[in-house]
């Protein structure tokens, strides 16, 4: 059964990070709707077995499907590392990770083969970044370097803080030593640090940005797939947005970064699915 062209879009991550994802969508696919969760009870996915990755990404999708979600956005780079292509085979529903898109635009813009990549310890530990770039051109040598205060520095807002500049130094001058021309803002959460981390590694290097590119590829998809939307008629709620937890603190930050103001945010049991 074909699915409807009406229907949203899900787009799913483990906490807040995934809305620079959904923030992209919305911009660049303004006709689609969207579903989003954010796993707020059990974030970060970063340092969890894949195990427990796989198995939160499985309940989530259930709920997503529950919803008559017409594609899936894993808007997390760790679960995209360790869940997607297990969920790929299990569920008949076009799914779409973070990583390659980004990875892809990466080979491409690179002129001395040189790509860093940052992100949670869960995705630089899993090497995916690099096995997928090799794959695209082996002459590429990655860079990967896991930046875990970047995620709790964005939550509390300060991104453009003393502090925020100060780590962001310590943690991306091993890059510019190793002169890499290319670098993967690998976690959903960086976007947000781009003028940050811009400053610092200055205009010669090009930063890639998935959350936009992963949106520009779930329009190729759909438009493949026969699944964009006719935008016919806007309902008054194009956006809904569930969470494991924490639902006044996510519709806070919500507010901060989307470009549309966050009416409900819903919070529900996951363990259930």
């Amino acid at each position: 059964m074909k699915p409807d062209r009406d229907a949203p879009v899900g787009v799913f991550d483990s906490g807040v990070g995934g809305l620079t994802v959904a923030r992209e969508i919305m911009r660049n696919l303004p006709s689609e709707k969207i579903v989003y969760f954010g796993d707020t009870a059990r974030v970060p996915y970063g340092n969890k077995s894949k195990e427990n990755v796989i198995r939160y990404s499985r309940q989530i999708i259930h709920f997503l499907l529950e919803q008559r979600v017409k594609a899936i956005v894993i808007a997390c780079n760790t679960a995209s590392a360790f869940a997607l292509d297990e969920v790929r085979d299990e569920f008949d529903i076009p799914i779409l990770g973070v990583i390659e898109p980004g990875a892809r635009v990466a080979a491409q813009e690179t002129k001395n083969k040189k790509v860093g990549v940052i992100g949670t310890e869960g995705t630089i530990g899993s090497g995916i970044h690099a096995s997928y770039l090799k794959r695209l051109n082996p002459e590429i040598t990655v860079i990967g370097k896991a930046c875990p205060l970047f995620v709790p520095l964005v939550e509390e807002g300060w991104l453009h803080d003393p502090v925020t500049v100060e780590v962001v130094a310590r943690y991306l001058q091993e890059f510019k030593d190793k002169e890499v021309d290319t670098l993967i803002l690998g976690c959903t959460h960086y976007p947000l640090l781009r003028s940050t981390i811009g400053e610092f590694m200055g205009d010669s290097v090009r930063l890639v940005n998935p959350a936009y590119e992963t949106a520009l590829e779930l329009g190729a998809l759909l438009k493949k797939e026969n699944l964009l939307s006719p935008g016919k008629e806007q309902e008054e709620f194009p956006y809904r947005f569930y969470v494991s937890d924490l639902a006044d603190k996510f519709k806070a930050f919500a507010n901060s970064i989307l470009p549309y103001d966050v009416e409900m945010t819903k919070k529900i049991d996951i363990e259930k699915y």
